[in-house]
C-alpha cells in the first residue's frame, strides 16, 4: 500500500511539475512576445493558456500534499532513523525545509488561485507571476528534495 501510494504521489508531482512549468514559462515570456508566427519549440512550450493551469494545479498541490501527508509517518519511522545513524544530516535538513516549503505553497494557493480566476486583469499581471513562480520553486524544491531522499533510503 504504502510503496503505491508513493508512486502515486511521484506521478503527482510530475504532473504538478509540469503544468507549474508550463506556466510559469508562458508568463515569464508573455510581454516578450512578438506578432510574427513562431515554431520552435520553447515558444510552443510557453504558449500555453496560462489561466487554464490555475485550478488543476491548486488541486494537484493539494493532492499532491495530501498524499505526502498520508507518506509522513512511514518516513518518520523508517526512513529519518536511518538517515539519523548513517549521520545524513544534510538530508535530514533539506527534507525538513522541504516540510515548511510545501506548508507555504499550501497557504499560498488560495492567493494563488484568486489571482488566476477570470477575469484576469492586467494590473494583476505581476503579481500573478510572482506567485506562480513562487509557487513553482516550492513544488521544484519539494520534487527534487523527495526524489533524492527517495534514493538514499526509499520506502
Amino acid at each position: 500500500m504504502i510503496v503505491a501510494l508513493l508512486i502515486f504521489h511521484g506521478l503527482l508531482a510530475v504532473a504538478l511539475l509540469g503544468a507549474l512549468t508550463h506556466q510559469a514559462l508562458s508568463v515569464a515570456s508573455s510581454g516578450a512576445r512578438s506578432d510574427r508566427r513562431s515554431f520552435s519549440f520553447f515558444d510552443r512550450f510557453r504558449s500555453v493558456n496560462s489561466a487554464a493551469y490555475a485550478t488543476p494545479v491548486v488541486l494537484m498541490f493539494a493532492v499532491t500534499a495530501l498524499c505526502g501527508a498520508l507518506l509522513y509517518p512511514k518516513y518518520r519511522v523508517d526512513v529519518r532513523p536511518a538517515l539519523e545513524d548513517l549521520q545524513l544530516r544534510a538530508p535530514n535538513g533539506i527534507f525538513e525545509i522541504k516540510e515548511h516549503l510545501v506548508a507555504v505553497g499550501l497557504g499560498i494557493l488560495p492567493g494563488y488561485w484568486f489571482f488566476w480566476r477570470a477575469p484576469l486583469a492586467p494590473e494583476q499581471a505581476r503579481t500573478r507571476r510572482n506567485l506562480t513562480w513562487l509557487l513553482a520553486f516550492l513544488v521544484w524544491w519539494a520534487f527534487l528534495t523527495g526524489h533524492v531522499l527517495n534514493n538514499i533510503k526509499g520506502l
